[in-house]
């Protein structure tokens, strides 16, 4: 007897998966805030922005061993175990929090601990649609879990600061444990229905060069995962600093910042519904189309009123939350399952590496001119769309629309 995936739409076990990463992606955020507000309250801005950025360096160290045990082994066991490590590592928390004073050093050791666990489970969760879609089903997951993920961030945030601000940090670190246990005890009832295939078994040094060879041999591969590895750091400095830079310079208050992490949220929201509804049949012509006006809506938020700047927050949410839609499913359909994890792993560590450069370089160019790192970080994403827009295999690529796959796995 075999197990195969029913439509999507049908797919309770699949709902059930997004319902509770939503969960745990609240529980994240809530997390998030509450690092960023303690960090500030015990240390100067210069010492909490290191605190805050602690986890970067341990993820981008292990990011690509990880890469290399989410293709070798059994990835849904990989993400139980790192689960439960971090479930342990806020329990832990939360008790020292509720019990006694939580010093900086305590939230930097949490921060790295982090950092590593999701070096470990984030690669091996991308290999996690293949093990369970059908192929054809992928956009409307991807744009599912986009939607989910979104909201969750939201609520999140909301729920953060207020726990924070009355409970301290020992709530927002028990709320994120009780996400971090409803996620993985659902992931005790999940097993794959299509096998994929594994790494050769080798030495780590050997299969992540193994992996980097594959990247450059395989064309198609390699503009995608560099392609999207390298998104964030056009959009991630202008929204996280850019914005307030503006706000500040104009004089429109800290409101507007708020207001534009709602409408770049809001926006995400929409964008990623829409894929649900239309489906377009060419992901890649899509999605690296919508980027490329992401690139001129980046552009937009550095030019005129503050109603220019609200209209491009909604527009980077729309292209973002649609393109991510589009192009997780390309890059899930795409990638060699026996390099899925490691390919994940490299998209990912453009942002860990080069993400403080690039906001660095935002804010230096913001110092000469406010609207220039504006007109240059989403001019030159916009051109880098282009050049990828003009390659006809890119413009095809598409999730395939056939039959479920034919290498089902066997049940016990």
């Amino acid at each position: 007897m075999t197990s195969t995936a029913p439509p999507f739409r049908r797919d309770r076990l699949l709902h059930g998966l997004i319902a509770v990463s939503a969960f745990s992606r609240a529980g994240d955020t809530v997390w998030a805030v509450a690092i960023a507000w303690t960090a500030v309250r015990l240390a100067s801005p210069a010492v909490a922005g290191l605190v805050v950025a602690a986890g970067t360096v341990p993820r981008a160290l292990v990011l690509l061993y990880g890469g290399v045990v989410a293709d070798r082994i059994d990835a849904l066991r990989l993400m139980r175990l790192t689960n439960l490590a971090r479930t342990l590592v806020l329990a832990v928390t939360a008790l020292l929090a509720w019990t006694q004073h939580l010093s900086l050093g305590v939230l930097v050791a949490v921060v790295v601990l982090f950092g590593v666990t999701d070096a470990l489970y984030n690669p091996a969760q991308s290999t996690v649609p293949r093990q369970l879609l059908r192929t054809a089903d992928l956009t409307a997951y991807y744009g599912a879990n986009q939607t989910a993920a979104r909201l969750g961030g939201m609520a999140g945030a909301v729920v953060g600061g207020v726990l924070v601000a009355t409970w301290g940090i020992g709530a927002p670190a028990s709320v994120d444990a009780g996400t971090f246990v409803l996620e993985g005890t659902f992931l005790l009832l999940v097993r794959p229905r299509y096998a994929l295939r594994r790494a050769v078994p080798e030495s780590a040094l050997r299969s992540v060069a193994a992996g980097f060879v594959h990247l450059w041999h395989t064309p198609v591969t390699r503009t995608v995962v560099l392609t999207l590895s390298g998104l964030n750091l056009a959009v991630a400095p202008a929204l996280d600093l850019g914005v307030a830079l503006r706000a500040v310079n104009a004089g429109w208050g800290a409101h507007t910042v708020g207001y534009s992490e709602a409408l770049v949220g809001l926006g995400a929201t929409l964008g990623a519904l829409g894929v649900i509804v239309v489906r377009p049949r060419r992901s890649g012509r899509w999605g690296f189309g919508l980027l490329l006006v992401q690139g001129l809506a980046i552009v937009a938020l550095g030019l005129g009123t503050r109603v220019v700047l609200f209209g491009g927050c909604v527009l980077i949410g729309v292209t973002a939350g649609a393109a991510s839609a589009l192009l997780g499913a390309v890059f899930s359909s795409v990638v060699d399952e026996a390099y899925l994890g490691r390919m994940a792993s490299v998209q990912a560590l453009g942002d860990d590496i080069f993400m403080p450069a690039a906001t660095a370089l935002f804010g230096a160019l913001a110092g000469a001119a406010l609207s220039l790192p504006f007109v240059l970080f989403g001019g030159v994403m916009a051109a880098a769309m282009a050049l990828v827009l003009r390659n006809p295999v890119i413009r095809g690529l598409a999730p395939a629309l056939d039959a479920p796959r034919p290498d089902p796995v066997a049940e016990a």
